[in-house]
């Protein structure tokens, strides 16, 4: 899912009754691709917003398509297409957040991906996996995201700071650093507490070696891997380094760009909003791969393409979701909204070959970390967020912590 926005659960009786409702199959015979016919297609946040001006370049080379694009807010999106899919009106095509496609394909609303249309080896290996429940893919990767370290160049020389940090016990160093002899106010923004602070511990727990649920279903968040990286974690805030408290939609780029903030853990959008925001910035800043523990391994985030199981237009569906996820659609894609890619070959060529930044971006993504598809992620990842926020204000230690968050979560895995 884009820009951390990840939503809660709806109540497990209206999973249930959707279960009972939307059983997958079509609904009637399928229309032919190349007949005169309108599809309908969900997009959230930024990407609905874009999209429109997509499909209308899209239905120029399609006449017999008309591409009917509807936003819909992240904040409510989980709903909606929960209360579609009971009533049996899901668009053609929606695009999915990873959290959401267990839950959706457990409920039988999404069509499986025609394979031979669509190659896994075309796509990073996260991207394709989040689309992936108990071994049958359902979303086609749309774009991809990760985290990748954020950090001032020109504050860095004034700290004595020659390169970005390279392991997590220089990305320490320099945090102390910003702070002991460039004057910055914290050496680090990561997220102390809150809905999705797991988001910022992604990058120190996957890199320790550390899962909340392992690959066959196992809760695992009190491993000893995970309870290294949480002491990490909160090492930070007991020394002062990183800032024990921020109001909610806090923007890092602000103190980014004051000088008050001289690191953090970003996406890719925060690379446009410095650059429009904060012009002066230019050259002043950069971009590396997240610091090596065991290894340098980020979350993976990102959106894909399904397609309703009770759609008539499925054919037609299928085109559109083959334009917008291959070569020339993911490079198009990328120009209007600065998404990465999903689609491997769209690196190949213009700025997404030859810019720097966008090499550490292409190299994180390939290690990059998906989550592993489970229908309660999101009240899985909620005990998490608890268990950080505990450590990062002084309430419990690492490993009581996510010994509490273990007992929990083990009742919520499938």
């Amino acid at each position: 899912m884009h820009r951390n926005a990840r939503i809660a659960s709806v109540a497990i009786a209206a999973a249930t009754a959707l279960t009972l409702t939307a059983c997958g199959g079509s609904g009637g015979s399928d229309v032919a691709a190349d007949k005169k016919q309108t599809l309908t297609v969900w997009a959230m946040g930024t990407e609905g917003e874009k999209l429109g001006d997509v499909a209308k370049v899209y239905e120029k080379a399609n006449p017999n398509i008309t591409v009917k694009v509807t936003p819909i807010g992240w904040d409510v999106a989980h709903q909606k297409l929960v209360s579609a899919a009971a009533a049996g009106k899901l668009p053609d095509v929606m695009q999915m957040g990873g959290s959401y496609m267990g839950e959706f394909a457990d409920m039988g609303a999404l069509e499986p991906v025609d394979t031979k249309v669509f190659d896994e080896k075309d796509y990073f290996p996260a991207g394709w996996d989040q689309g992936t429940v108990d071994g049958k893919t359902y979303g086609v990767p749309w774009y991809v995201d990760t985290r990748v370290l954020f950090y001032r160049t020109d504050l860095a020389k004034k700290a004595g700071i020659e390169k970005a940090p390279a392991t997590m016990a220089e990305l320490q160093q320099a945090a102390t650093a910003y702070q002991k002899k460039a004057g910055t106010e914290w050496g680090l923004s990561i997220q102390p507490k809150n809905l999705d602070t797991v988001q910022s511990f992604y990058q120190f727990l996957y890199s320790a070696g550390g899962e909340i649920v392992s690959k066959d279903g196992k809760a695992v968040v009190n491993s000893p891997a995970a309870v290294k990286a949480l002491e990490n974690y909160g090492s930070y805030f007991k020394k002062g380094l990183s800032e024990k408290s921020v109001a909610p939609g806090y923007d890092v780029t602000k103190d980014f760009n004051s000088g008050s903030v001289p690191m953090f853990f970003g996406g890719p959008w925060m690379m446009g909003l410095i650059d429009d925001n904060y012009p002066d910035l230019k050259g002043k800043w950069g971009v590396a791969n997240v610091p090596t523990d065991e290894s340098s391994t980020s979350m993976a985030g990102g959106s894909a393409l399904a397609i309703s199981a009770d759609s008539e237009h499925k054919a037609a569906a299928k085109e559109l979701v083959k334009y917008l996820t291959g070569t020339e659609g993911q490079t198009d894609w990328f120009k209007r909204t600065k998404d990465l890619p999903a689609n491997v070959n769209a690196w190949k060529s213009g700025e997404l070959a030859t810019d720097p930044n966008m090499k550490v971006w292409k190299t994180q993504m390939e290690s990059a970390k998906v989550s592993p598809v489970q229908p309660k992620w999101t009240e899985i990842t909620s005990k998490v967020d608890s268990a950080i926020e505990s450590v990062t204000q002084g309430k419990s230690s690492a490993k009581a912590a996510l010994d509490k968050a273990q007992g929990e979560i083990e009742s919520l895995v499938k």
